[in-house]
């Protein structure tokens, strides 16, 4: 299951930053925002675990609305484009929260599994990203490509019953959201101020991606139907 969509792309490349920026000071903002969003998405999965399928897939589209309305936003106003983060976390969140349920209710160790592997994934990828000094600017169309080569895959997974498509899917996923891991932490650590807003929406999305996927994995793809 994944749930990145190109909203991403609209803020995809970011303002060189000015050279007076403190580096730490702009980490610090984007992870902050990043730290809260995934607070409100914890919010929204509890909020929404007893929703109805139908339900699910409206909050999905509303969520991908707030994404792309963010990168228009934040030319405008900071402070819209950060309400407007924090509610797409809230209401991504009660999408998923059926889901997240269905794998609490078959077996809640896959979850913790999950967080403890997503956070060591992501934290190791999105470290090297910001700390080396190669620029990864040149991956973002590659990138987008292989994004619609993974949605084409899962969707032929749908339909081919193939042994171990759920590995398959899953690792897949995690391979791609690695990259982007990586990509992001590096466009982190060379934007500015203005782009701490859709940098994080990024950064949240590779981190909500990474879970799912790892929980498909760990939960051996029972609460997740894709």
């Amino acid at each position: 299951m994944s749930v990145d969509p190109s909203a991403r792309y609209a803020g995809s490349i970011s303002t060189p930053r000015p050279a007076a920026v403190d580096a730490r000071a702009v980490f610090g903002q984007a992870m902050g925002l990043v730290s809260f969003t995934l607070g409100f998405f914890a919010l929204g999965a509890y909020l929404g675990r007893n929703l109805t399928g139908g339900a699910g897939l409206v909050a999905f589209i509303v969520a991908f609305a707030l994404l792309f309305g963010l990168n228009i936003a934040v030319r405008r106003s900071q402070q819209l484009a950060t309400g407007m983060l924090f509610a797409a976390g809230l209401v991504l969140g009660i999408a998923v929260g059926p889901v997240l349920a269905d794998y609490a209710s078959a077996d809640p160790s896959a979850l913790w599994q999950a967080g403890g592997a997503t956070g060591l994934f992501v934290g190791a990828l999105g470290s090297y990203g910001y700390a080396t000094r190669r620029d990864f600017s040149g991956w973002a169309r590659g990138l987008f490509f292989a994004l619609l080569a993974l949605l084409a895959v899962g969707l032929v997974l749908l339909f081919v019953n193939i042994p171990g498509r759920n590995v398959i899917w899953s690792v897949l996923g995690l391979g791609l959201f690695g990259a982007y891991s990586i990509f992001d932490f590096n466009r982190l650590r060379r934007a500015g101020i203005e782009s701490a807003v859709p940098i994080a929406a990024s950064i949240f999305l590779d981190v909500v991606n990474v879970f799912l996927f790892f929980l498909s994995l760990f939960g051996g793809g029972g609460g997740g139907r894709r």
